[in-house]
């Protein structure tokens, strides 16, 4: 979140998820097919950009000259405060050949490198980085955001984007067959933290609205 409201009070949303004996395997196979294809999201802040792996990403327009998307970012990730701050980001979809990229971009942090130093890549209306090698982009900026407690849900304006190839995106299913098990071994480790931590942040939702930086009150 930004820096200047860090003191603020959190107004929060007094509620507890409520308990189920459900078996989750029950609806894994309809939850596993709602992720969207990989996406390399980039932004930039304030001259630091980062590239991240991401596939809660879905449509949300049906008017085909006001196109729109949603994307959930968590907040452990350091693209989060990025998008947050400067209301934009960028998706690059990734081909099935460029698993590289799930390693270079998922499995690191912006914190520790630049993850777009040896990648081409290009700045666009936004200032998002825009690869140049991918299967398809879209250059968003982000008109309102909800609060999910672990992670925010952006909601943004398309502002352009292209199609680049007739091959098929990369889906996060087919990844996980395709690249080397001591990936999958450390995507497994990297996940089982962040639910843990995600479990302790998810009730304390941030009922505030969301403001542009330099908007807030």
């Amino acid at each position: 979140m930004n820096d200047s409201n860090a003191a603020e009070p959190v107004a929060t949303n007094p509620y507890t998820f409520c308990e189920h004996d459900m078996e989750y395997a029950r609806i894994a196979p309809i939850m596993g097919r709602l992720w969207s294809p990989i996406a390399a999201v980039t932004s930039n802040w304030q001259g630091k950009s980062n590239a991240q792996i991401a596939v809660a990403i879905a449509a949300a327009s049906i008017v085909p000259d006001m196109p729109r998307v949603l994307l959930q970012i968590y907040k452990n990730n350091y693209s989060h405060d990025l998008i947050y701050n400067s209301g934009s980001f960028a998706l690059n979809f990734i081909r099935r050949d460029q698993l590289q990229l799930i390693k270079d971009f998922g499995l690191v942090s912006g914190r520790d490198t630049d993850k777009l130093s040896d990648v081409g890549h290009v700045f666009r209306e936004t200032g998002s980085p825009i690869l140049d090698d991918c299967w398809g982009f879209l250059d968003c900026r982000v008109v309102n955001a909800m609060d999910g407690g672990d992670m925010t849900c952006f909601l943004a304006d398309v502002l352009e984007g292209e199609t680049l190839t007739q091959a098929e995106p990369l889906y996060w299913r087919d990844a996980r067959r395709e690249i080397p098990a001591e990936w999958n071994e450390e995507w497994d480790r990297k996940i089982t933290g962040e639910i843990e931590v995600s479990k302790q942040r998810m009730p304390n939702i941030d009922l505030k609205p969301w403001l542009p930086t330099g908007q807030e009150s």
